[in-house]
C-alpha cells in the first residue's frame, strides 16, 4: 500500500467553522539556496521556495481556526499555497476584522516537532488556490449606530 505524504482533506473537515486570513498572502523564501549562495559569495538571485510536489512557488498565509472548540494556542496556522503567481484573496468584508476564506485541495502532512522540550505531533497544511467561502459567516458586521 502507498500512502501519499500528503492526504488530501476536506476543507470543512479542517475548519468546521470556517477559516480567518490574517495579514498578507507572502512568498516563502527557501533559506537552504540562500545560505548556499551566501557560502559561495554569490548573489543568491530568485530565493523563493519552490514546491516539490508540484514544482510552483510557495506562499504563505496566516489563518485563525474559527472553531470555538479549537484548543488554547492553535486557532492559528499557517497553510501554504502553491501557485505560480501570488494568490488574490477575496474581497474584504466592509466591518470585519479578518477576511473569510477557504482552500482549494486541502492537504494535510504530520509529522513529530521536537524543537521544544517535549517531542509532539503537528500537522503542515498546504493548498493550491484560496477563494471566497462558499457560504457566507453567520456573524454579520456590527453596524454603527
Amino acid at each position: 500500500m502507498s500512502v501519499s505524504q500528503r492526504m488530501r482533506v476536506p476543507f470543512g473537515d479542517v475548519f468546521p467553522a470556517g477559516a480567518y486570513m490574517v495579514g498578507e498572502v507572502e512568498p516563502v523564501e527557501d533559506y537552504e539556496l540562500i545560505k548556499a549562495a551566501k557560502a559561495a559569495g554569490r548573489d543568491p538571485g530568485d530565493v523563493q521556495l519552490r514546491d516539490k510536489v508540484t514544482e510552483k512557488r510557495v506562499w504563505s498565509v496566516r489563518v485563525i481556526d474559527a472553531d470555538p472548540l479549537a484548543r488554547r494556542g492553535k486557532s492559528e496556522v499557517v497553510v501554504k499555497i502553491s501557485a505560480d503567481q501570488q494568490p488574490v484573496p477575496p474581497a474584504a468584508i466592509p466591518g470585519m476584522p479578518f477576511q473569510p476564506i477557504e482552500f482549494d485541495e486541502l492537504t494535510v502532512t504530520p509529522y513529530v516537532d521536537d524543537n521544544g522540550s517535549r517531542p509532539r505531533q503537528a500537522f503542515s497544511f498546504r493548498a493550491l488556490g484560496i477563494k471566497a467561502p462558499a457560504k457566507t459567516a453567520a456573524i454579520a458586521p456590527k453596524s454603527a449606530a
